[in-house]
């Protein structure tokens, strides 16, 4: 695969921004979490993707990051996992 590198410019909030929810949701750079953006946007944006997920899943995706990323505990099973979602 041929790579072609480009230069992004940010403000300072949105760089300090970026580089937050990198941190936070597991990116290993700035660089990184602009590269899965910019895939998300031109892969599913078109395809209705987020449309598709019913308001339960929605729910439940919301719930695995609170529980995986904001209360910083680790899912070890599936059976931890369907625990931490259903309750």
């Amino acid at each position: 695969m041929v790579y072609k590198q480009i230069n992004l410019t940010l403000s300072k909030n949105l760089q300090a921004a970026a580089e937050e929810y990198a941190k936070r949701f597991g990116f290993r750079n700035v660089q990184e979490l602009a590269t899965e953006a910019i895939r998300e946007k031109v892969f599913f944006s078109d395809r209705g993707h987020d449309e598709e997920l019913t308001p339960k899943e929605i729910a439940l995706i919301e719930k695995f990051i609170d529980v995986t990323f904001k209360g910083k505990r680790q899912i070890v099973s599936e059976k931890i996992l369907n625990k931490a979602l259903l309750s």
